[in-house]
């Protein structure tokens, strides 16, 4: 298992590193909940008053060290609060979808075996034995006295997160205190952040991209927060982020997509959006800097471990690569059989297991989590190729993979081509199944470009045998509610349109 000895403090507690600056900013905006003109404002000394009042709350349950508290709640102030006030009293809190139906958080439950369930208004619970806390209760916590930090080694648990899940069934993934140390690497080496920011994260708080990026980054940092309201729309973004003075920009390459369908306002804060959770499209990137003037800075990350490859403001990627290894990092591009390769070819993304974000393990699963490593490299699962500068292409998930034929084919590259075609407003790429045995290339496409005018494209910038054979005109991608894409659900859509064209 990963041991970071280098970033392992004698006695650290994720929490407290979190509201490391809460004594000496005070006042200062941690927090704001945007809707409109409005915004529902936590200052920093409120912020951790609260969360160290939740954790006396906790503790005064009888709740045993280290018991896991399953959260079920909605994009407000409650999630964070909830989540560090667990990690601050020395429970581990497991953050979920507020999305997930009854039977989908009833299988999670049983994996991770929660003492309690926090549960907000109209979000599904697990038919579990566990007790369950609304949160009425958790708002009377927040007046108690706080509780003191639970210090300890920074290699225990500390969290559990789910994987996402699209393309099987979702892993429990345990990370230690010492993972909120490792995204130090990215503050500069991704997100450019300082002090004086105010970042505006679209994601749902449960996501971890935007539990890390929208939330404790900034408040490491000693920056302000900076979240959408419950129920609000990308297209409410831009004028959010006007209004609110966001420097920063975070969100899903589909955020940044929906944003751009209709003009921006002007938005003279604005530094920099950030870009993960999945490929960037070129032609995307070179849309937001045309409509705002400012650049869109990819990273490569997973549930496993935090991001680690990225552009910067002050390196940011050439065009068409993900970015660089991100300082502090020690990264590889191995072969089948784990040896590294040479600058140029393609192969497996690899961390080294010394990495302070990687996780602990698979929940209760030490033979699946052994089987990502290659001695002291852990799989991320991602294809890239690196050039002779340093900076790495991203070729596709290795599970994304396609075989149409016969051929090897990332569906990435072809979407990145084919969303450079007039007209075509967001693609997908995936394959169908014309005859027993027989998969061909499929395009799913929105926007006025006509099947011709897409085959006629897709002729001229790709190579014969990864051009799309089936065209298909959607109304909409199949996406979370992190505006992912669903390859799953797309390649099912697909399928049922080609076997019933009616």
């Amino acid at each position: 298992m990963p041991s970071p000895t280098a970033f392992t403090p004698p006695a650290f507690n994720l929490a407290a590193h979190a509201l490391r600056h809460a004594a000496s900013l005070g006042n200062k905006p941690a927090l704001e909940i945007v809707q409109g003109e409005q915004a529902e404002v936590w200052s920093y000394a409120r912020l951790e008053a609260a969360v160290r009042g939740i954790g006396t709350g906790l503790a005064q349950l009888g709740l045993p060290p280290g018991a896991r508290i399953l959260l079920r709640l909605g994009n407000s102030a409650d999630f964070p609060l909830a989540y560090l006030g667990a990690i601050a009293a020395g429970f581990v809190p497991v953050p979920t979808s507020a999305a997930l139906t009854a039977p989908e958080i009833t299988r999670l439950a049983h994996l991770v075996r929660p003492a309690l369930v926090l549960a907000g208004p109209g979000i599904s619970l697990p038919d579990h034995p566990a007790p369950v806390l609304v949160t009425a209760a958790l708002a009377d916590m927040q007046g108690l006295a706080p509780c003191a930090y639970a210090l300890g080694d920074a290699d225990r648990l500390a969290y559990i997160v789910f994987t996402s899940g699209t393309s099987g069934q979702s892993l429990p993934v345990a990370h230690a205190h010492r993972a909120l140390l490792a995204r130090a690497f990215m503050h500069q080496g991704w997100e450019g952040l300082t002090a004086t920011d105010r970042l505006l994260h679209a994601g749902a708080m449960n996501w971890t991209y935007t539990l890390g990026t929208g939330l404790l980054d900034p408040w490491t940092v000693g920056a302000t927060a900076l979240v959408p309201a419950p129920g609000s729309l990308p297209a409410d973004l831009p004028a959010l982020a006007a209004r609110h003075g966001a420097t920063i920009l975070a969100g899903a390459p589909g955020i940044f997509r929906q944003m751009l369908k209709s003009t921006l306002p002007a938005l003279p804060d604005l530094r920099h959006g950030l870009s993960a959770g999945e490929a960037l499209p070129p032609a995307l990137r070179a849309q937001w800097q045309a409509a705002t003037g400012t650049d869109l800075h990819e990273a490569l990350g997973l549930t496993e471990c935090s991001t680690f490859l990225s552009g910067s403001p002050e390196r940011p990627a050439p065009p068409g690569m993900t970015g660089f290894p991100q300082p502090g990092r020690r990264i590889a591009v191995l072969d089948e059989t784990g040896q590294p390769l040479p600058a140029g070819q393609p192969g497996h993304l690899a961390v080294h297991r010394s990495d302070p974000g990687l996780m602990l393990g698979y929940l209760d699963a030490p033979d699946l989590t052994a089987e990502r490593f290659r001695t002291d490299w852990f799989l991320t699962g991602d294809l890239v190729q690196e050039t002779v500068e340093g900076a790495l292409r991203h070729l596709g998930r290795a599970d994304d993979i396609l075989n149409p034929g016969g051929f090897r084919i990332a569906p990435q590259e072809v979407e990145a081509a084919m969303a450079t075609c007039p007209g075509v407003t967001d693609c997908a790429v995936t394959e169908v199944e014309v005859a027993p045995g027989t998969r061909v290339l499929a395009c799913a496409h929105l926007g006025t470009a006509s099947e011709a005018a897409l085959a006629a494209h897709a002729a001229a910038c790709l190579a014969r045998y990864k051009q799309p054979r089936l065209w298909f005109h959607l109304d909409q991608l199949p996406r979370n509610a992190n505006m992912k894409l669903n390859r799953r659900a797309l390649r099912a859509a697909l399928q049922d349109r080609f076997d019933d064209p009616s």
